[in-house]
């Protein structure tokens, strides 16, 4: 059994009854935490962690990984854009090799940032195919993932139904958990990626979320953009008993608090995407809402297409949104500067590790560094500059943290990414991939693109 004693760090548990160690080892043994102290002593290779945080494997929870070759193209989108670009369009042309390269691709960049497990929400599967493509390149990755299996949504040919009136496929979803996703607590799991009453009439929706259920299988949807296929669908879902800890609502910015509510007493989890919903016009994140309540959601980059894959960049994105509605809201009340600040950056953390757990139901194997859970631990440098002094280890790592300073990756106990190297045998291979396919789907769009001259020279 390799073990592996992590030492000297300045170490962020986000375990409660650990806290934070400004110096503490850490020892892993095989794929898990072993122990964790102010100093320990074992057989074990030595991994010098002075001048480096040490801390849980970060969790994108919401992210459509098929996108990766399209980064940026989106950044000047609103919502009605990307529907009628990418779904309608863009979406069509990708073959099986597409989405394997774009998911490989993005997946190691997910590893590269700190982030040890991601949650892959997969709606361009036409075929069985691209579904094994996009599976293949979790599980070669070495990431954690969630593969979320979803549906296309072109526009329907003559004939054909719109995808609004298609059930998600039980045939699809059986093969793929008697096949490579048999493992519910494999390294690489299934969910559903479902329409919902949002984007589905009520009837494909009751039918998505009872075979869900009978599966056992996280059921997540996007909620928002635009008027709702099922008005009132929620209210009746909820009435039918389908509404439960096992749905996961991503965005919900039109919810309403009564609709929040009864989501929350039900056990739903969240999953925000703060920027791309403020730049894409879905409104502002519930994040405050949901606190009110006593809950918080997890967060996700959702695409690439728009916006950085740097989790660090996420949660700060939603703690400054968050706060500059507190702020703006007491002032509207007092006339003047809130007293304190109303959100704590520690909760920050939270939303990109424990919350994540918590939506995949895993909040006892990972998001967490504690004797027993997964060794998922990322381990970040200070630098000369730019962290310090560290005074505060959890508000450093939130407010100066980012995924460019990250050196090592450890998913299960196995190096990722190690002194600043991603531990893939040709990214050189990726990166051509990557621009090939990104050149050729984009040629639909006219959209220039220099990645493949670059990697060519």
């Amino acid at each position: 059994m390799t073990r592996l004693l992590l030492r000297d760090g300045i170490v962020v548990t986000q375990d409660p009854t650990i806290g934070a160690l400004p110096r503490g080892d850490v020892l892993i043994e095989g794929d898990r935490i072993a122990a964790i102290a102010p100093s320990l002593d074992a057989e074990a290779e030595i991994i010098d962690c002075a001048g480096h945080f040490v801390l849980p494997g970060l969790i994108n929870a919401h992210m459509h990984t098929w996108q990766t070759a399209l980064r940026s193209v989106g950044a000047d989108w609103t919502l009605l854009e990307y529907f009628r670009h990418v779904h309608a369009g863009l979406a069509t042309l990708y073959e099986p090799e597409d989405i394997h390269v774009a998911t490989l691709a993005g997946a190691l960049n997910q590893l590269d940032h700190g982030v040890t497990t991601l949650v892959d929400w997969c709606h361009n599967n036409p075929t069985p195919a691209h579904t094994d493509a996009a599976v293949d390149a979790l599980i070669d990755s070495g990431i954690r993932a969630a593969f979320l299996h979803g549906s296309p949504k072109p526009d329907p040919k003559p004939g054909e139904p719109h995808f609004s009136e298609v059930p998600h496929p039980r045939d699809e979803v059986e093969r793929l958990l008697r096949g490579k996703l048999a493992d519910r607590t494999g390294r690489v799991t299934l969910g559903m990626a479902v329409l919902g009453p949002h984007y589905s009439t009520l009837d494909v929706s009751a039918h998505d979320f009872a075979l869900a259920r009978e599966l056992g299988l996280i059921c997540s949807m996007h909620q928002g953009g635009g008027e709702a296929k099922t008005p009132g669908g929620w209210e009746i879902l909820m009435e039918r008993g389908l509404v439960g800890p096992s749905i996961n609502i991503v965005h919900g910015n039109n919810l309403t608090d009564a609709q929040l509510k009864a989501f929350v007493d039900r056990g739903v989890s969240f999953s925000v995407t703060p920027e791309v919903e403020m730049a894409y016009g879905h409104g502002h994140p519930i994040t405050g809402r949901l606190r009110a309540l006593g809950t918080a959601p997890s967060y996700g980059v959702d695409l690439e297409s728009a916006i950085s894959g740097d989790m660090f960049g996420v949660a700060r994105v939603a703690l400054a949104s968050q706060r500059a509605l507190d702020n703006a809201q007491e002032r509207a009340r007092s006339g003047g500067i809130p007293p304190t600040s109303t959100i704590p950056a520690r909760e920050a953390l939270d939303w990109i590790t424990t919350r994540g757990a918590a939506m995949l139901g895993a909040g006892d194997r990972i998001g967490s560094l504690a004797p027993g859970t997964q060794a998922d631990v990322i381990v970040m440098s200070v630098g000369p500059l730019a962290m310090w002094p560290v005074h505060d280890p959890v508000a450093s790592v939130v407010m100066q943290g980012s995924g460019a300073r990250v050196r090592d990756v450890l998913v299960g106990g196995a190096f990722r990414k190690r002194d600043y190297r991603l531990l893939w045998p040709d990214i050189d291979a990726v990166r051509r991939g990557l621009a090939a396919s990104g050149e050729r789907i984009l040629s639909r769009l006219n959209v220039s693109s220099i990645s493949a001259r670059i990697a060519a020279a």
